[in-house]
């Protein structure tokens, strides 16, 4: 950091100007100097420095007006105030004003560097904070959530809608169709977008772990559990907590989500007494909520507490004309990433792209053009790129066509092609599930409604 920054020195006496500057420049500082206030100006007007140290007492100009002016120009710049009239009150105005901090004359070599180099830290984990959120904004703005078949328009105008509340949203829809991606947009164009945003799959959480997970834990409260313990509640607070598949939640954890919707309060395992949070509840699901209620593994207070604003996420084959701006969208990602020279998809593998009724959906389309760009030896993505399940699922869906395509339902369809996927890969689920773009405990759930007992693999 330290051979990279740049410093502008202010000061009107030349002997202080020349005496620091080469304390900076000896540890490795670019230094520019400037001898008032008015000259300080003019070079923050034409170039950018990471840290500014002015002098207080100056005329006509005073350090406080350099501190205005640098701040005005280029908020990320540190400012450090010098005076030899240092009091409470110059310092106090100082830091209202922006600057990182101030130091007394006469100071040691050593205090002055210590402050430098901290001021220029500060300045260097703000930038990365930045770069950051500039990158997340970037990545999850509504722009780059890809489609534009009327399905998605309605659902990003929801979103544009919904951001700017705090109401609770749920967000539906099956495995792979972007549920994350649309709750961190909400999260990103909400007024809590600078604070932390916390997810958690509740289907990866063993039951009897879920509520410690949730909502922590209290020294004692159960064997192992050896200090106090913030929850991701608490971990969330001012900020957004996601819950994806909130359908596998157990009933005695949507009693304590219903007490938090209910009055904004939570309770560690353990304790009696309760801790009040400022969270905004994001949930998902891809399961049905009301079958769960009938069947009685879900609460129907909580799913109407939960299902304040619901956004109903299109599958994939619900929505093809986004299909091909989908293959373009993975095809360039994955062509930057891997720096391959692969420039498009012929006719014929986009056909069957836009053809495959996609299980899995967005997240098995961008795995498939993840695995041709990576095993192509061409510069266009050709049938052959595609894995070899599609292509025979595509042209027995022809052949039924032809004949009696009315015979074979959507589900038929698709337990052929998970069946067929699962053959090619030994039985390995894990494998399989990659292909499809669906989680092991969704395959496992599709192949027991199908009434198949899973293969050992061979």
């Amino acid at each position: 950091m330290a051979d990279l920054a740049g410093v502008l020195l202010v000061d009107d006496e030349k002997s202080v100007r020349s005496t620091l500057s080469l304390f900076l420049q000896k540890v490795g500082y670019h230094v520019d100097e400037a001898s008032n206030g008015e000259e300080a100006e003019d070079r923050l007007k034409n170039q950018f420095y990471d840290l500014v140290i002015t002098d207080l007492k100056m005329q006509p100009m005073d350090g406080l007006e350099v501190l205005k002016a640098a701040k005005s120009l280029n908020p990320m710049t540190e400012v450090i105030v010098m005076t030899a009239y240092s009091t409470v009150e110059s310092g106090v105005e100082a830091m209202k004003l922006g600057a990182y901090d101030y130091i007394q004359k006469p100071f040691n070599r050593e205090e002055f560097l210590l402050l430098v180099a901290k001021a220029l830290e500060r300045k260097q984990l703000l930038s990365e904070v930045e770069h950051l959120q500039e990158e997340l904004k970037e990545k999850y703005r509504f722009e780059n959530i890809v489609g534009n078949s009327t399905e998605m328009h309605q659902v990003l105008t929801m979103v544009s809608k919904v951001a700017k509340t705090d109401s609770t949203v749920l967000v539906a829809g099956e495995s792979g169709t972007g549920k994350e991606l649309i709750a961190r947009a909400i999260h990103l164009h909400s007024r809590r977008k600078n604070r932390a945003f916390v997810t958690i799959n509740c289907g990866a959480l063993p039951e009897n772990l879920q509520e410690s997970e949730l909502f922590g834990h209290v020294r004692g409260a159960f064997t192992g559990a050896i200090k106090d313990k913030w929850g991701l509640f608490q971990e969330a607070n001012g900020g957004t907590l996601f819950l994806d598949e909130v359908g596998e939640t157990a009933l005695s954890t949507q009693v304590k989500l219903l007490r938090f919707l209910q009055d904004g309060e939570i309770r560690r395992v353990g304790d009696n007494e309760p801790v009040y949070v400022d969270v905004r509840l994001l949930a998902a699901t891809n399961r049905n909520l009301e079958q769960a209620i009938e069947e009685g593994t879900f609460r129907e207070d909580l799913y109407y507490r939960l299902n304040v604003i619901p956004i109903d996420m299109p599958p994939l084959r619900k929505r093809r004309d986004d299909i091909p701006l989908l293959v373009n969208h993975f095809l360039k990602k994955y062509t930057d990433r891997t720096k391959k020279k692969v420039v498009s998809v012929s006719p014929e593998a986009m056909n069957i792209l836009s053809g495959f009724d996609w299980p899995g959906n967005v997240r098995a389309l961008e795995n498939v053009m993840e695995r041709a760009v990576i095993l192509t030896n061409r510069n266009v993505i050709m049938p052959e790129d595609l894995p070899e399940s599609m292509r025979e699922s595509q042209e027995k869906t022809a052949g039924v066509e032809e004949v009696a395509y009315g015979n074979h339902t959507l589900e038929e369809l698709e337990k052929d092609y998970i069946l067929k996927t699962l053959e090619q890969h030994s039985w390995n689920q894990k494998k399989a599930s990659d292909i499809l773009g669906i989680s092991t405990t969704t395959l496992w759930r599709k192949l027991k409604s199908y009434g198949i007992e899973p293969k050992k693999k061979e």
